[in-house]
């Protein structure tokens, strides 16, 4: 095989590998959740406050703290705002504003909406995976 034909498969397996992967990281990523600005700015008070060395979202993060995935539904939005507000023996007052405490509800809200963790609704099968013809 001569040389530029060896570059011609070279450059098409690289093209292809990139297409590949742009389709593979595009396609299906759509979610029915959209995020708001209010909970986009929650996202980063979480982040910032590193939250998650303590709680969990998901079922991933610390373990001093509860998991807050769907703590809005469970307790509702006084009783996190409180929390927040206040802080408890456990948890620190962070001495949030107003607009950082709003916009954390909201990012705790948007949390609740898009997921129920933990899922007890499927059914495993004996060698530990999804049985398929249960999982909603």
């Amino acid at each position: 095989m001569r040389l530029q034909n060896k570059r011609l498969f070279f450059f098409t397996l690289v093209a292809a590998y990139l297409s590949y992967t742009f389709f593979v990281y595009t396609s299906g990523t759509e979610t029915a959740f959209k995020m708001s600005a209010a909970a986009q700015e929650g996202k980063k008070v979480f982040q910032d406050n590193n939250c998650i060395a303590c709680h969990q979202l998901y079922g991933l993060g610390g373990y001093m703290g509860p998991d807050l995935t769907n703590v809005i539904s469970s307790r509702g939005e006084l009783y996190v705002r409180s929390f927040i507000e206040n802080g408890t023996a456990k948890m620190p007052d962070f001495e949030l504003n107003k607009p950082e405490v709003d916009a954390l509800v909201a990012y705790l809200g948007y949390v609740d909406s898009s997921a129920n963790f933990p899922n007890r609704s499927v059914e495993l099968t004996w060698y530990g995976t999804v049985n398929n013809s249960t999982a909603e």
